[in-house]
């Protein structure tokens, strides 16, 4: 059993994580083997994020005063936190897909970027495209115009190449 300055540490601990993330999934769990545990571990390192099986009243605790306070609050059964101050799309994609093949592995709450969020905004979450294809969808988007305008404006010049081609050919330009 832990003593109290223990539990005061590992308080301190999960609220200085907490003011820091700014997205904080909370989850529930039931049965899960110790090789499951270690593959949603991994899971959650690969998308950039940290995970943290909690009791609910330090969670509560460590959680008051932050923006995350509302996603924490009222916890019941088995729960643990899953947390990133990265993409949250990230993190949201890696545990969706972590539950889809344990179905003991289940979504109590969210929050991303300081909001909280339900069960149907994280399904919505999960099914957006990675940061990086949004970039790139944008940058294109930016890009198109200006290539359009250089396409345009070179096919001026060789369209003058052209008629001044024909006119040389069909002797059009003799003095």
């Amino acid at each position: 059993m832990k003593d109290r300055k223990r539990k005061q540490e590992d308080l301190d601990a999960l609220r200085k994580a907490l003011a820091e993330s700014a997205n904080v999934f909370v989850t529930g769990f039931n049965k899960l083997t110790v090789a499951q545990d270690y593959e949603l571990r991994k899971t959650v390192r690969q998308a950039g994020g940290l995970y943290h099986v909690v009791k609910n009243t330090l969670a509560e605790k460590a959680s008051a005063g932050t923006s995350s306070e509302g996603a924490l609050q009222g916890l019941k059964g088995m729960s643990a936190v899953a947390y990133t101050s990265g993409d949250p799309v990230a993190l949201c994609k890696a545990l969706t897909a972590y539950a889809k093949t344990n179905p003991t592995f289940v979504f109590k709450a969210g929050m991303v970027e300081g909001r909280v969020i339900d069960l149907a905004d994280i399904q919505d979450l999960a099914s957006m495209p990675p940061k990086e294809q949004i970039y790139a969808k944008l940058l294109y988007l930016i890009n198109a115009p200006a290539q359009r305008l250089v396409t345009a404006l070179g096919g001026v010049g060789r369209n003058v190449a052209v008629v001044v081609d024909q006119g040389v050919k069909e002797n059009k330009f003799s003095s």
